[in-house]
């Protein structure tokens, strides 16, 4: 397939907190930037005001915007659009459904049709369910707890389905609790700028479970710039990556940390874990990322947690 390296680069889902970190990376670059988000869960605020970036208000699942989107003379994909994360897609399990997986399809469908040269696909840690050991690329043995977990693994097969059968290159990388600025709290973000949003309004903060539970958190600045670093990079094709800070962190410890930062004295309060969170831990080996793409980690949780409370405090 005869495929073009330089033109415009496509980010759907770029009104997120990844995709607006991203934007706002390549847009020094010069090159047209064309950005599509339905601003179901993104904002448009996110998105820089240049005149080298094209804003769509689209949807992914919809040919009509995704046509648009592609009118451009599109080199590269960055495909960040998703329904995000497990309780919605608990609650809103046809919609995720859609997004994530026919929605990943159609998006694969224009690239190969207009012989785009790469496409990079945001993935997710959820698939790897409740994984008890160290998580690595070539673990199969996935147990689902969430609908999200599902569409996004179901988006990962057809890339790869693509890759090897339509010659498209691309690479995928899971992405680990991803935090930083950029991101809003609400009813399905994640525990940092939830836990946040209650320290700064001085209200105890809420740990569904034990507070013993570990995550992997991981930088915003951190994840662009080593997504930026697969798009480049040849070796990436029809390779997955872990994306993450491989250390682990305690909610409990997380919590301390937030009310520490805000100055928050109302504490920590405990409810019952949810029926579908089943991880206790979780942490990536990064070996691959790092030997392949470079991936470093920049920002540690002490230094990302102050930026995005400064952040936070002028959003």
């Amino acid at each position: 397939m005869k495929r073009r390296d330089d033109g415009v680069i496509l980010i759907t889902g770029g009104a997120g907190s990844i995709g607006g970190n991203l934007t706002r990376h390549l847009n020094p670059t010069g090159k047209r930037i064309v950005v599509i988000d339905n601003l179901s869960s993104g904002f448009k605020k996110n998105v820089p005001a240049s005149r080298n970036i094209v804003f769509i208000k689209g949807d992914v699942t919809k040919d009509a915007d995704l046509k648009k989107a592609f009118s451009y003379d599109v080199s590269v994909v960055f495909h960040l659009a998703a329904h995000f994360a497990n309780q919605n897609s608990i609650d809103h399990p046809r919609e995720d459904l859609m997004t994530n997986a026919l929605g990943t399809l159609k998006t694969l469908e224009y690239a190969v049709k207009k012989k785009v040269g790469k496409f990079v696909y945001a993935s997710t840690s959820c698939i790897y369910g409740d994984a008890k050991t160290v998580l690595k690329e070539e673990m199969l043995d996935y147990k689902h707890d969430t609908p999200y977990s599902v569409s996004k693994l179901t988006g990962e097969k057809y890339v790869m389905l693509f890759h090897d059968y339509y010659r498209l290159k691309a690479c995928i990388l899971r992405y680990f609790n991803v935090y930083g600025p950029g991101e809003y709290p609400g009813a399905y973000r994640n525990v940092i700028p939830n836990f946040f949003h209650k320290a700064m309004r001085g209200e105890p903060l809420t740990i569904t479970g034990t507070g013993d539970e570990t995550r992997d958190f991981t930088y915003v600045g951190d994840v662009v710039a080593t997504t930026v670093k697969a798009a480049g990079n040849d070796r990436s094709d029809g390779q997955v990556f872990n994306v993450a800070s491989g250390e682990e962190t305690r909610v409990i410890d997380l919590a301390e940390k937030i009310n520490n930062i805000a100055g928050n004295r109302a504490g920590i309060v405990y409810v019952k874990r949810r029926s579908w969170d089943r991880v206790l831990r979780r942490r990536a080996d990064t070996a691959k990322a790092r030997h392949i793409l470079g991936h470093k980690i920049t920002v540690r949780i002490d230094e990302g947690l102050k930026r995005t409370y400064e952040w936070l405090k002028r959003a």
